[in-house]
């Protein structure tokens, strides 16, 4: 892996052409079956967890018609995942989960009335904390119109936080990072003040940070997504990975990880949505494979076996040859 920074950033085109001429193995794809939901869509899935002994989901739960949505945790027996009883349900979107510290992080997008303009939203995301999911209480909001807030442990024993500005600084949605030296010194004038990971995102496109592995080294193979618009305004979103070495700042470039077609065909909650597939959690498995779970189309969630993108890094050294 080569170092990105400095370079020129990759469109959306561009990473396609070259994941089609790397000829990716992308394996069996599944869908995951929901029930208890009212007949609601579930998808924009975390990856599975442990939650004292037990395998949880974490989803983000909604109407076809719809954007109001909660995010309810699920438990599987015989093939299908259903609501856990007792476990809170969180008014929010698209849920992740980091651990640090021995507590348990979920966190999600809140939307809100925006006060200048009638019937608009507004967007913030919303951090829980607690040693197990009963014990979750809400202890951080982030900065307005700010999505894809995403922590993770440093070895060094500090706390790595990658940020997602829009507007003047970010565009349409960059990544930008900072360290803290603990997880209560998080605070919205610092994640507002975080420098970006440059150059990652043309600014016409838009990306962010979805889940984050501390790497046998210290540095970070970081999951997420780039998207942009085609022609016709349709949206298109495709699961993407690089590594970033929280100690110089310097990261490789973005490559994908898989395209829609790799999933199994669906539904989508509309036609511009087609050709979205939104990164939830990557459970890595020995002999170079991993397991990417996603939201596809907006309807549905999926899990798709692939290469694993950091395994090579690890076992090569990356950033440092």
């Amino acid at each position: 892996m080569e170092f990105a920074n400095g370079t020129k950033p990759k469109k959306c085109r561009e990473l396609l052409e070259a994941y089609e001429r790397r000829a990716a193995s992308a394996g069996a794809a599944s869908k995951l079956i929901f029930g208890g939901v009212g007949g609601r869509d579930v998808y924009n899935i975390a990856a599975p967890f442990e939650d004292e002994g037990e395998s949880v989901i974490a989803g983000r739960v909604e109407r076809r018609d719809s954007e109001e949505s909660e995010i309810v945790f699920f438990t599987e027996k015989e093939g299908v995942w259903t609501p856990r009883e007792g476990a809170p349900v969180l008014r929010l979107q698209d849920p992740f989960r980091a651990e640090i510290d021995g507590e348990l992080l979920i966190g999600g997008v809140e939307t809100y009335p925006d006060p200048d303009r009638p019937g608009g939203l507004l967007w913030r995301t919303v951090l829980h904390r607690g040693t197990k999911i009963a014990d979750l209480k809400p202890f951080f909001r982030g900065p307005e119109r700010m999505k894809d807030l995403r922590l993770t442990r440093l070895t060094d024993g500090g706390v790595g936080v990658f940020t997602r500005p829009q507007g003047d600084k970010g565009g349409r949605g960059k990544i930008g990072f900072l360290r803290l030296e603990a997880l209560d010194e998080l605070n919205a004038d610092d994640i507002e003040q975080a420098p970006l990971l440059e150059p990652q995102f043309d600014d016409e496109e838009w990306g962010g940070a979805n889940e984050i592995h501390l790497l046998a080294d210290g540095r970070l193979g970081v999951l997420g997504h780039i998207a942009c618009f085609d022609d016709h305004g349709d949206r298109h979103y495709y699961p993407m990975t690089f590594v970033f070495d929280p100690e110089t700042g310097m990261h490789t470039e973005i490559r994908l990880l898989a395209v829609r077609a790799d999933f199994l065909p669906g539904p989508s909650k509309r036609p511009d949505l087609r050709d979205v597939v939104f990164s939830g959690g990557l459970i890595r498995q020995s002999g170079g494979r991993a397991l990417l779970y996603a939201g596809v189309s907006d309807a549905e969630a999926q899990v798709l076996e692939v290469d694993d993108p950091f395994g090579t890094f690890e076992s090569r050294g990356g950033l440092r040859e």
